[in-house]
């Protein structure tokens, strides 16, 4: 039998990341996101990637983003729009005996793939002739909640009753044993 695991575009893309200013979250992020791919690798784990729906729709040089930015009508049709592929192919591999699906892995405090955790603020505007920004800066903060995409895929499970079947956790390098238990 094979295991198949889906996984947020970046874990396999960091190049599709926002750019971070802050290395010591990179280095522990980074150090646990190889450690995640080389022993889904090793054993034998299929690794499905998810799209990144900012991405798709924002491209490389976008700006970060907090959860409240997406969570709006236009940003969960792209969203839904770019899981239905998806939906399929889990759906694929949970009809065939020969497949085992451990679950699906975002990343925590992202705004569209936190799974336990994301980040949320009053972030929006222009930057121009804004006088409270350090406010805005320390008003941002990650909570206990998903991020817009895995909300949207949340939904679309439920509507395909695949909730109950297919696991959903989370890279997140405070909490490792959240996605290396899914694949040891």
């Amino acid at each position: 039998m094979k295991k198949v695991i889906f996984v947020s575009h970046c874990i396999l893309n960091t190049a599709s990341k926002v750019v971070l200013y802050n290395q010591q979250s990179i280095d522990a992020e980074e150090k646990l996101r190889l450690q995640f791919v080389s022993t889904a690798l090793n054993n034998g784990i299929q690794i499905v990637q998810l799209p990144c729906p900012e991405f798709t729709l924002y491209g490389s040089r976008r700006w970060g983003h907090v959860s409240d930015q997406f969570d709006n009508p236009f940003f969960r049709e792209h969203c839904h729009k770019i899981l239905t592929p998806i939906i399929q192919q889990l759906k694929e591999y949970l009809s065939n005996p020969s497949f085992e699906v451990l679950g699906i892995v975002g990343i925590d405090g992202s705004p569209s793939c936190g799974v336990d955790y994301t980040c949320q603020g009053d972030w929006y505007g222009s930057f121009e002739g804004r006088t409270a920004l350090q406010e805005v800066l320390r008003n941002t903060k990650l909570v206990n909640k998903r991020g817009i995409f895995m909300e949207v895929l949340d939904e679309m499970l439920k509507e395909e009753n695949l909730n109950d079947k297919v696991i959903v956790r989370s890279l997140y390098a405070r909490e490792p044993d959240k996605c290396l238990d899914l694949i040891r």
